[in-house]
């Protein structure tokens, strides 16, 4: 299944003022307000993939020119600040990279200390840090796109998870949320079905971006790929 809607207008900003946006970047405080039931799903998130992290590139060699599909449909600019929220062991950090030049700004973020050691091979493209998506060490607007491969189906809160997304993203910015198979492929892999109920399937995944002021503007769901994307609402 695809949509397509009208492509988003990247205004841009200077540097100086991003800079000023860009809130201090640490570990302490980004998973405050967090109830006990999504700290425990976040903590299953992470062992879960900390046990995977050194060999999770080489379970999916075949995967980086649907990566660079998925970076490439940003639209990025030179000088643009992304976010790559969840970026595991930085598969897309060269990627984001190349498309904002010397002048712009990556930031890889993960919630698992493991996958962020494996991303340290890529520290030269991008910032990294320890974190969640729940609590962004960002100030308001700072982000000109985000990028989330893998991530809407790890998110134990999505309406306030995509709601902080867009707090750190300027009206007009982009979200690309992005897997290297679809939907019924990945159930497949895992043994299971389908159900109506799952986030990613369009017709539950526009009100909820709606809701947390991202407006969606492309939608693919077939065999080899997985990519919505959505403006961020002025």
């Amino acid at each position: 299944m695809t949509y397509r809607a009208e492509q988003p207008n990247h205004s841009r900003t200077g540097e100086a003022e991003r800079a000023e946006r860009v809130g201090r970047v640490g570990r302490a405080g980004l998973t405050g307000n967090v109830g006990r039931d999504e700290r425990a799903e976040r903590e299953q998130a992470r062992e879960f993939f900390a046990v995977r992290a050194a060999d999770w590139d080489s379970r999916f060699p075949d995967d980086g020119p649907r990566y660079a599909e998925a970076v490439a449909a940003l639209g990025l600019a030179s000088g643009d600040f992304v976010l790559d929220a969840g970026c595991g062991t930085g598969r897309a950090l060269p990627r984001l990279r190349a498309a904002v030049g010397p002048e712009g700004t990556v930031l890889g973020l993960d919630l698992t200390p493991e996958m962020l050691r494996e991303a340290l091979a890529h520290r030269a493209e991008a910032g990294l840090v320890n974190g969640d998506v729940c609590h962004l060490p960002l100030r308001d607007g700072t982000l000109d796109a985000v990028f989330g491969a893998g991530l809407i189906s790890h998110l134990p809160d999505p309406p306030a998870d995509l709601r902080e997304l867009a707090r750190v993203t300027r009206p007009g910015g982009v979200l690309a949320l992005f897997h290297p198979i679809g939907r019924a492929a990945l159930a497949a892999r895992h043994g299971r079905e389908l159900t109506p109920d799952d986030l990613r399937a369009e017709p539950n995944l526009r009100p909820q971006l709606a809701a947390a002021g991202w407006r969606l503007t492309h939608y693919t769901d077939t065999d080899d790929r997985y990519l919505a994307l959505a403006t961020r609402s002025s």
